[in-house]
């Protein structure tokens, strides 16, 4: 990295005795003989993973061979990402906000400015919802199950059907985690019960351990995940609807949520009208909160008022913190 590092700063051929001085690691080499063998290990290795190094003449006047990377060949191509797409990577990156997780988010957050793309506008009028933390389940059993779907292995974990339950060892065969209603759901092959099953992460104990060999699981072929989960999650009942104005390019979880019904103009701001089934009023409170200015629930009243004393409570908790700073 530090060689490719000095190759990328520099639009002129650099000479290996520069490179030798320049990048950290060289300089250490016992002699000449040492570090050219370094050197052409590394180069080589460099044109292996299609780094397209270039070499050519270091000076007009003279006939030492130098090296560069092209940056144009290097570089990736302009990245154009759709407002749906762009608001996805910002939610992504709110999401990840935990300690196994919040470096990797930052990393792609950075490319991607890097490479022109607004992914969290800067404006606070158009805040990025925050998804709470209690539905994505514990941040330690979700970054444990991610490792074993990437690596193809299997899982024990302890899990409880409902809150008042007690916890049951599980050995499941992991697929994926999928979102559905505001929660995440690990959803796999469960070995004890020979059957496909769902679980909500948010009751799963951080203890998850793999098991197994690398690369025995896979995902059968065909197999949808999210149609998973909404037919297992489907059977909570809808006891009612709210008519939500969300603001034009905002608020896409809430359209995901519900069936557009016409437009309005709010406080000089365009944006359109949602009927949204009701299952959970705290739950839908806390994700119409979630979106600040960008969401108001129109009706019913108590969920409207529910929303309003969730947005006092987050202001009173700011000034709080602010006035004992």
């Amino acid at each position: 990295m530090n060689l490719v590092i000095c190759l990328l700063s520099t639009r002129q051929f650099l000479t290996a005795e520069k490179i030798r001085e320049s990048v950290a690691g060289y300089d250490d080499s016992a002699s000449y003989e040492a570090f050219s063998r370094m050197f052409e290990r590394d180069k080589n290795e460099l044109r292996d993973l299609g780094i397209p190094l270039e070499t050519g003449q270091a000076s007009r006047y003279g006939s030492v061979e130098g090296y560069r990377i092209n940056r144009d060949a290097y570089e990736l191509p302009e990245i154009e990402l759709t407002s749906e797409e762009s608001a996805a990577v910002a939610v992504a990156v709110r999401l990840w906000e935990s300690p196994e997780l919040i470096a990797v988010a930052q990393g792609a957050l950075l490319k991607l400015r890097a490479a022109g793309v607004q992914v969290d506008p800067e404006s606070p009028r158009a805040p990025v919802t925050a998804v709470p933390a209690r539905t994505r389940g514990s941040e330690p059993a979700l970054g444990k199950l991610l490792a074993a779907i990437d690596a193809g292995r299997a899982v024990r974990f302890q899990h409880r059907s409902a809150l008042n339950e007690p916890f049951v060892q599980r050995s499941v065969e992991p697929w994926g985690v999928v979102t559905a209603h505001g929660r995440w759901y690990l959803v796999g092959h469960d070995v004890d019960r020979d059957a496909v099953r769902t679980f909500r992460l948010s009751r799963i104990d951080d203890d998850v351990t793999e098991y197994g060999p690398a690369g025995a699981v896979h995902k059968p072929g065909g197999t949808d995940l999210r149609d998973i989960v909404e037919r297992v999650t489907a059977s909570g009942a809808v006891t009612g609807t709210a008519t939500v104005w969300v603001a034009n390019e905002r608020a896409y979880e809430l359209r995901r949520l519900g069936t557009e019904v016409g437009e309005r103009e709010l406080a000089g701001r365009a944006g359109t009208l949602l009927s949204v089934p009701v299952r959970s009023r705290d739950w839908l409170a806390r994700v119409v909160a979630g979106h600040g200015v960008d969401a108001l629930v129109l009706e019913p009243p108590e969920l409207r008022q529910e929303v309003l004393a969730r947005l006092t409570a987050s202001a009173d908790e700011v000034t709080t913190t602010e006035g004992a700073s």
